[in-house]
């Protein structure tokens, strides 16, 4: 079942309890959670970076490189390709002097599986090296130019414009005893643009094994740990000087189009975060509850995250019984998930998204995944590495806290009996009641329980948005005013320093939960018998006792009314 939330989308899977079984004991995510989590480690993932020639990125910046700094009397994008012809020659001379397998991509060959065995077999001889290079043709954005109308008796000129263009692409994987895998990719053409890729939970591995902290491993992360406070501190020691010293160690190892004489001039590669995953990894005593914590998680949210959409996914061979088997050229709705195997739920925010999921069956991973720093007001060099894993661990905790808190809510709580009716504030000014089963308090509470406010907070627009989505109406700037000073001076939300921002507070969550949690899931289904989609007990339990009321006013020889 896949559930799309304006900005999520879950995929679940498992198999239905069986006719007239006996109702299980409700175990809420929180209770989970709290009772049978082992290690709970919060880590930088995987790193994807570009490289990219600060002076070469405007059409000055490139006529200043081949004229001023390299001397040549015309700036022609004639001279692009003796440059990249030279680099390709050195890489695979190279290559073959060292001994290193130069392999071409096929179409659709996934290249992690491709380079694989070698990454294996340089990991289990422990030695650092270049274990292999592979090529392709790709779209890459590289400069072109047009001849400029001129003087035919003076020098030509040209115009230089970026386009994309499909071109030869080098990359070089790479194993190394401190990082672990990664690898450089290498664009063959002006200005060659590269893209790095690194893993931090491959490198906390390699910190633990040096330290003598003994612990087990999950396919990407740790299963167990002997001194996980240890553990922590050394996933917290990785940051962007960790990265640019592996990057600058191999830049030095490869041939490359840029000489040593372009970067003593300023012409090097600087590195920007392109996609950065920060992940919190919680590891469960026992599958089982590792299973039982993701029922109560997606059951709640199938309302509580708002869906505005809920379908049915079958793989090829699902509805037949035969093992899933992914069609050739994918077309899986979830495609992206398609190499997890396990239960995934997605929240999209702009370029970005949160996602969820069972790792190796016995783990809950949750990781924040940014495509573009700005979707988190950080800026793109590699320095604000730290910046951007703060703020997005913020949003792990933010969603795993929204998650849990409001599960197993009393029906008797000091908080619901304090909000249901007008108080005052310490500091003297009324706070609003937000009474139970009015219409618009209810679509408040759906709103604010989003699961994307937990990653992205609650403003004046985005609340207009899915309130008057919820109360199918206009709902005005001067309301969502109206409904956020209420919900601040009853302590539901708290507004975020110098932002027109708000978080929800403990309280808050528990309001959410609670008035949806009754409202639509007891209020509604109870007081709606008639409705085709009202549980059957319901309607055949009230189907029989309008029998029995029919039986015993006709025993009375009561007349029926006209």
């Amino acid at each position: 079942m896949a559930m799309e939330n304006g900005a999520g989308v879950a995929e679940v899977t498992g198999s239905m309890p069986a006719a007239g079984a006996a109702d299980p004991a409700v175990v809420t995510a929180a209770d989970v959670v709290a009772g049978h989590v082992s290690l709970d480690i919060s880590c930088l993932d995987r790193l994807y970076l570009t490289g990219f020639v600060a002076g070469l990125q405007t059409p000055g910046g490139v006529v200043y490189f081949l004229h001023d700094h390299r001397g040549k009397p015309i700036a022609s994008p004639a001279l692009f390709e003796p440059i990249g012809e030279k680099f390709r020659r050195e890489i695979r001379d190279w290559a073959q002097a060292s001994g290193i397998p130069v392999i071409r991509f096929r179409a659709g060959e996934r290249k992690a599986d491709v380079m694989s065995p070698y990454l294996q077999a340089a990991a289990e001889a422990g030695r650092s090296e270049v274990v292999a290079i592979g090529c392709a043709q790709e779209f890459q954005y590289v400069w072109t130019a047009r001849r400029r109308d001129t003087d035919p008796g003076m020098c030509p000129q040209f115009s230089f414009t970026r386009e994309q263009r499909r071109v030869s692409v080098f990359y070089v994987y790479i194993f190394d005893t401190r990082m672990g895998p990664g690898f450089i990719k290498v664009c063959t053409y002006f200005p060659y643009p590269i893209k790095v890729w690194v893993n931090g939970h491959e490198w906390a591995k390699r910190q633990a094994l040096a330290a003598g902290i003994g612990f087990t491993e999950l396919s990407n992360g740790f299963a167990s740990c002997e001194d996980p406070a240890r553990l922590q501190r050394i996933c917290d020691s990785f940051g962007p000087g960790t990265v640019q010293a592996w990057f600058d160690r191999w830049m030095a190892r490869l041939p490359l189009p840029l000489t040593a004489a372009d970067r003593d001039a300023g012409f090097w590669w600087e590195l920007s975060m392109r996609q950065i995953e920060t992940s919190r990894t919680l590891v469960f005593d026992d599958d089982v509850h590792a299973r039982a914590f993701f029922e109560a998680l997606l059951c709640d949210n199938m309302d509580l995250g708002r869906p505005e959409n809920v379908e049915l996914l079958f793989r090829r061979g699902q509805r037949l019984g035969r093992p899933t088997i992914p069609p050739a050229r994918g077309g899986f709705k979830t495609k992206i998930d398609r190499y997890c195997d396990l239960v995934t739920l997605n929240v999209f925010y702009k370029n970005s998204r949160l996602k969820q999921y069972l790792k190796d069956g016995v783990a809950l991973r949750i990781e924040t995944v940014v495509n573009d720093p700005k979707d988190l007001r950080c800026n793109r060099l590699l320095p604000n590495l730290p910046e951007l894993q703060a703020k997005a661990r913020a949003i792990n905790t933010r969603l795993l806290e929204t998650e849990t808190v409001g599960q197993g809510t009393a029906l008797v709580s000091p908080v619901i009996e304090r909000i249901t009716r007008p108080t005052v504030t310490d500091d003297g000014r009324k706070a609003p009641a937000l009474r139970f089963g009015d219409l618009r308090v209810q679509a408040l509470a759906g709103a604010i329980t989003s699961m994307l406010t937990a990653a992205t907070g609650i403003t004046n627009k985005t609340l207009r948005g899915s309130m008057t989505g919820l109360l199918n109406r206009s709902y005005s700037m001067n309301q969502a005013s109206y409904d956020l000073t209420r919900l601040a001076r009853n302590e539901l939300i708290t507004r975020e320093p110098g932002r027109n921002s708000y978080t929800l507070t403990r309280d808050g969550l528990l309001f959410a939960h609670f008035y949806t949690k009754v409202y639509d899931h007891v209020l509604r289904p109870l007081m709606a018998p008639d409705r085709p989609n009202a549980p059957p007990e319901l309607a055949a339990a009230l189907a029989t006792l309008d029998q029995l009321i029919t039986r015993h006013i006709a025993q009375a020889r009561l007349p029926a009314a006209a």
